[in-house]
């Protein structure tokens, strides 16, 4: 990989395969019968993956991730509702932030970014106000790479008589969530992310009821995902100009997918990668943010340098320099950057990663090799 096709050791966009980017190669028209099957093959690829064709739709939007979570909770969400958000990150206070703009009444409940949202958390909080309807829930925080534990916190969640929307952007088609075993009316995902297709595009699994039910919620026009499910239903069609190449990417992408063994093998050969990067990072002396027990094998966050010679942006160009990218710390308290472990990527390319930052930190003479 030359230096000008450099691999994105990032949460997305991520290093994607020959295959998936020749598949963008070629032009679609949006309204053609072929383009339109493409639509429906993807929408139900992407429900076999959570096991939820007899309980949700699958309902496709244009933009990015955020897009598409904004649409969940402005569409399924009634407009005198009352949304929990449950924080230990910034997605999670993005979340927030969402409800407050859309007007969504709502409370909110932070741990620190090392320490996860607990099943017994949620029902004291759920006990605690009877006037909660919808629990909002990061499945992975992608600021540091902490899991939360969903499917014990879906079970209280159930009980009380909730509903649950899942913003599951950084984990979903990597970890497995199984729609008839962990009850949620939404889970949130995109197509730039454990599924290696490209960004620009969302997809919203939402329970076939609460979507029948959410005509009139809506904030927005394009937003409206139970008039985008309503119009795709009926014609086939996207409401509007929808991202063909995108659409077309993730296709390839998702057969990719399949061929390597669904999403078993892609939790192996995440993990795997994630395995190799804490082991060579340990060597270099480089402390991991989370303790293993709740690391998801998505995006690992490490303690920067304590050496006045350090800088992340120097670093970064260096390293970009020898073929990676890294990513930013996301952490308000402690400086940190972080590497990806998803994308068309390999634990061996992992290795040859750590082994440039270790060069990189000799050549700022932060670290002695």
């Amino acid at each position: 990989m030359s230096t000008a096709e450099p691999i994105l050791l990032t949460p997305g966009p991520l290093t994607t395969s020959a295959r998936t980017r020749q598949a963008m190669m070629v032009d679609w028209g949006s309204w053609d019968d072929r383009f339109n099957q493409l639509t429906a093959s993807l929408c139900e690829q992407l429900l076999a993956i959570i096991n939820g064709a007899a309980s949700h739709h699958c309902v496709p939007l244009q933009g990015s991730g955020t897009f598409a979570v904004e649409a969940a909770i402005g569409t399924l969400v009634p407009r005198d509702g009352k949304i929990l958000v449950l924080i230990n990150g910034a997605y999670g206070k993005r979340l927030a932030k969402i409800c407050d703009v859309l007007g969504r009444s709502f409370s909110t409940f932070e741990t620190a970014e090392d320490e996860p949202t607990t099943a017994n958390d949620v029902d004291r909080l759920l006990r605690a106000d009877p006037g909660i309807t919808h629990v909002a829930l990061i499945h992975c925080e992608t600021s540091t790479g902490i899991l939360n534990p969903l499917p014990e916190i879906a079970q209280v969640i159930a009980r009380h008589g909730k509903r649950l929307i899942i913003d599951a952007m950084s984990s979903f088609g990597a970890l497995p969530v199984d729609a008839q075993q962990v009850p949620f009316d939404a889970l949130i995902a995109a197509s730039g992310k454990c599924l290696e297709g490209v960004p620009g595009m969302g997809f919203v699994f939402a329970r076939k009821e609460s979507l029948a039910s959410a005509a009139g919620n809506s904030h927005s026009l394009a937003m409206d995902l139970h008039d985008q499910h309503s119009y795709m239903a009926r014609t086939g069609q996207w409401r509007f100009t929808p991202p063909t190449h995108v659409v077309a990417a993730l296709h390839e992408a998702l057969l990719q997918y399949n061929e390597e063994g669904g999403l078993p093998a892609r939790h192996r050969r995440y993990a795997a990668n994630c395995q190799a990067l804490m082991e060579e990072m340990s060597k270099l002396g480089l402390r991991s943010f989370l303790p293993a027990a709740i690391q998801a094998p998505i995006i690992a966050t490490f303690h920067a340098p304590k050496d006045p010679r350090y800088q992340f942006k120097e670093f970064y160009e260096r390293v970009k320099a020898k073929g990676y990218i890294l990513y930013p710390g996301k952490l308000t308290q402690v400086e940190t950057f972080r590497v990806g472990c998803i994308g068309h990527v390999t634990p061996a390319q992992m290795r040859e990663a750590v082994a440039a930052v270790a060069q990189v930190l000799s050549e700022m003479e932060v670290l002695e090799i």
